[in-house]
């Protein structure tokens, strides 16, 4: 069988690398060319410097691409709209790890990126690119959309209890979410400058991060609201979902649910132990990881359940979900070039 040929547009970012990472190692793919404008004829590894001695590709022009069987759009938000048309000239099969092709829904879109979108006739085109929600979708699909990684975390710690409909609905659910510096990306700012973030817990957005939108399409939920929190961290996203639960529901239901789903994923893990250190999801271990460790507590007065999800950002939130998804629209095993399990200590 010959190798699937794969294309990297914008591969010079954290996303670029992590995905550029997996695909050397992915045993059914061949790398065909990785664009980056402002790293134009430089050496991979001079910006991805773990991948020394593991390829000896150069940024290519991303105007020079060539047909190729799947093509990854690792681009900064709001390039991959603008270009798409082009873009799907050159592959039948694209995965668009930007924000731009997540929503369905153009007013969503509007409301929460502050802009119109320039392709909405694509929108519909386009399957949610987390596959323990949309595995048989993917299976069929041609276009595949990233996911935003703290929409991730959240939707992972709730999903579980909504698709069980034991939570109380008609009560507000409050996500709060840690997050590494990796989310803000390779090119830096005031806030990412080593000595204003290290060492810091600060809250950057405390409602209506854009993250949100995806949480309400993909679980359905109306009254739902992500707080963003900084910590000193590099990779790693901690999603704290605080819900309510219906009269009736008890803990041993909540085991049940949680156990049944993380026993049917390939990269769901349950962490809930009485004793040890790690008796609850932490995103320190999962580094480099596409696992995803989740867990829950429950106060049964109060009928109030705390939903944890834990994940590496830049691999479950970004590019390891992305090979994922590209394993299940080409055929492949779905966990093929993902089994990495994270370093402990670390």
């Amino acid at each position: 069988m010959n190798s699937l040929k794969v294309s990297i547009i914008g591969a010079s970012g954290y996303v670029g690398g992590e995905l550029l990472r997996l695909l050397l190692d992915h045993p059914e793919v061949e790398i065909q060319q990785v664009t980056s404008s402002s790293h134009l004829g430089e050496y991979v590894y001079q910006q991805h410097p773990n991948l020394r001695k593991r390829t000896s590709l150069k940024f290519s022009d991303p105007n020079q691409v060539t047909p190729c069987d799947v093509l990854f759009l690792a681009m900064p938000h709001g390039e991959s709209q603008r270009k798409i048309n082009q873009y799907a000239q050159t592959a039948p099969k694209i995965i668009d790890l930007s924000a731009d092709f997540r929503l369905r829904d153009a007013s969503l879109y509007t409301q929460y990126y502050g802009e119109t979108h320039q392709a909405p006739e694509w929108l519909g085109r386009f399957v949610y690119g987390l596959p323990e929600l949309h595995r048989e979708e993917m299976r069929q699909a041609s276009y595949i959309s990233g996911v935003g990684c703290n929409a991730t975390a959240a939707n992972l710690a709730l999903y579980p209890l909504v698709k069980a409909g034991v939570l109380d609905l008609s009560l507000p659910i409050i996500v709060d979410i840690k997050v590494g510096s990796s989310e803000g990306g390779a090119t830096p700012n005031a806030g990412s400058h080593h000595p204003e973030r290290s060492s810091v817990v600060r809250t950057f957005s405390a409602y209506g991060h854009r993250h949100t939108a995806e949480v309400i399409q993909e679980l359905g939920l109306k009254a739902v609201h992500l707080t963003m929190t900084s910590v000193d961290l590099v990779r790693g996203a901690l999603a704290a979902a605080h819900a309510f639960t219906l009269p009736d529901v008890t803990e041993k239901d909540l085991w049940k649910i949680y156990r049944q789903w993380s026993e049917s994923e390939p990269f769901i893990r349950l962490v809930k132990d009485r004793r040890g250190v790690h008796r609850v999801p932490e995103p320190k271990i999962l580094a480099g990881s596409n696992y995803v460790d989740v867990g829950f507590d429950f106060d049964p007065q109060s009928r109030r359940v705390v939903a944890l999800a834990a994940i590496d950002n830049l691999m479950k939130g970004a590019a390891g979900s992305a090979v994922q998804a590209m394993n299940l629209m080409c055929g492949f095993e779905e966990t093929t070039g993902l089994t990495f399990s994270g370093l402990h200590p670390i």
